[in-house]
């Protein structure tokens, strides 16, 4: 008797694909079917070892990253001399990341959570006469940044990376290229901030749930492996 050849699992991509793009997944996912490289479970789709809780992130091995937010260059609204001086800026900025410095740039839009994205344009209360006029002023934000976001965050990420050979070594190399790249961002006239652990975790929670409104859930203490939820 012939058995019946089992169809491979049909795979739901997400409606803000286009079809272009749902082809090109799809063929990346069955490519890496045939080579046996799909992960079977949740923890082993997490492409990381351990995250520490001051942000060093262990990604295998001997391979160490840090992950920095940072917002907006306004360049379109700079003067002309401004602009070429703000180009001469980031041209050094890249310049700065030698071989021994691995780097990747993120540029992530996701659904913003209502609660966090009204308390980012509220502004603060100090019960005096101006309230009412801040309590205006906050909602007329709220509102045009609804408008103009649809209801998307955009955010902007640095991860660097190194080889060390242990924890020991990574962490005072990662801390002098971090300060370096602070310092880069605010020559640049960018605000910039270095994420810790908790953020992380919850950043690649936000990117595998991405357009499902889901909270993040740290459990345990310490560094955390993939095991985390």
């Amino acid at each position: 008797m012939l058995s019946k050849k089992k169809q491979p699992e049909s795979i739901k991509m997400p409606a803000n694909l286009t079809p272009k793009e749902q082809k090109q997944i799809r063929a990346v996912i069955e490519r890496n079917r045939m080579e046996g490289k799909v992960p079977r479970t949740a923890q082993q789709s997490i492409p990381f070892e351990r995250m520490f809780p001051d942000g060093i992130c262990r990604v295998r091995g001997n391979y160490y990253t840090k992950t920095i937010q940072f917002q907006d260059i306004n360049y379109q609204l700079a003067q002309q001399e401004d602009q070429s001086a703000i180009f001469e800026e980031w041209c050094s900025f890249l310049n700065f990341f030698d071989s021994s410095i691995h780097f990747e740039l993120s540029f992530m839009n996701m659904n913003a959570d209502s609660e966090s994205f009204e308390k980012s344009v509220r502004i603060p209360l100090v019960r005096d006469k101006f309230d009412p006029v801040r309590v205006e002023y906050s909602q007329m934000l709220k509102s045009q940044m609804e408008k103009g976001n649809n209801g998307l965050t955009k955010t902007k990420y640095l991860t660097f990376g190194i080889e060390a050979a242990s924890m020991r070594q990574a962490k005072p190399r990662l801390v002098h290229v971090e300060t370096d790249l602070i310092n880069n961002f605010h020559r640049l006239g960018v605000a910039a901030r270095v994420l810790d652990g908790k953020e992380r975790l919850a950043l690649m929670h936000d990117m595998f749930h991405m357009g499902i409104m889901t909270n993040f859930i740290l459990t345990g203490s310490g560094s955390q492996s993939p095991g985390c939820q």
